[in-house]
């Protein structure tokens, strides 16, 4: 990573907490945690510190544009730059109600998905890039998609569209920051993450619903949130500094074929 500068939204737990801890294990001069989950975020930055990186933590709400401001702003005043900027954070509407399909799912959490998923995307990147055009550091941003973006999945009409819409903006960040910035996307299937926990919470059979998840994965097994970080760290390095506007599919083979096993 080359003494690169990097934030990462959402890094509390799982694919965020997974890779600030590799981009800081791969040469990271300094990676902050952006999260709202001020012990979760904390624990990140514990695992970076004893590991003999550099990290801080700042608190940040992605739905508030003044917090995202904020951050990137923390960034270069804390360690002198910005060269990476992560946009993880994501999340979906089984969160807040169980009532998910397309018919019966209230407005108010189609919007905050959006908010949460889509603008803090787009506002992360204008907030970003005069930071990384200074950056004489191959400047990156890396975003969260997911399969989602490109196949449906029951309950997640949120979550789905504004997971495709982040591979349109990908694209068009790309065209709108280049030749200066370049700007990836990741689509991960089913990872053993929160997300994934709160959906198996209180079904009678697990492990049948495990055995669900993962059926049409041709790699038998859900995805590690470091399988993710190992993506995302080699899209912000120098070595993928030929690779822009692009989406990269990490799904254990789901979207492969048609079939379950």
């Amino acid at each position: 990573m080359d003494e690169k500068v990097c934030v990462v939204t959402g890094g509390a737990s799982g694919i965020g907490r997974a890779a600030a801890v590799k981009l800081s294990a791969s040469g990271a001069k300094a990676v902050v945690v952006a999260d709202l989950d001020e012990k979760g975020a904390s624990e990140t930055v514990s695992l970076i510190q004893e590991a003999g990186g550099t990290a801080a933590f700042k608190l940040t709400d992605v739905e508030q544009p003044e917090h995202i401001t904020a951050l990137m702003d923390f960034a270069v005043d804390q360690f002198g730059s910005l060269d990476t900027l992560v946009n993880n954070v994501g999340v979906h509407e089984m969160y807040y109600t169980d009532q998910t399909s397309v018919d019966r799912l209230p407005l108010e959490i189609f919007e905050k998905i959006f908010r949460v998923n889509l603008r803090s995307v787009f506002l992360a990147t204008q907030a970003a890039a005069p930071h990384l055009r200074a950056s004489k550091n191959d400047p990156s941003i890396v975003n969260a998609a997911s399969t989602g973006s490109l196949t449906g999945y029951p309950g997640a009409g949120a979550y789905g569209s504004t997971k495709a819409a982040i591979l349109q903006l990908t694209r068009v960040s790309a065209v709108d920051l280049s030749p200066d910035i370049r700007v990836n996307a990741y689509c991960p299937g089913t990872v053993d993450t929160a997300m994934v926990s709160r959906m198996l919470e209180g079904v009678a059979d697990r492990p049948a619903l495990e055995k669900t998840m993962t059926a049409t994965h041709l790699i038998p097994r859900m995805g590690a949130p470091e399988d993710v970080a190992n993506l995302i760290t080699f899209l912000a390095s120098s070595e993928a500094s030929w690779i822009t506007g692009a989406h990269y599919t990490i799904d254990g083979g789901s979207l492969a074929w048609r079939g379950s096993r």
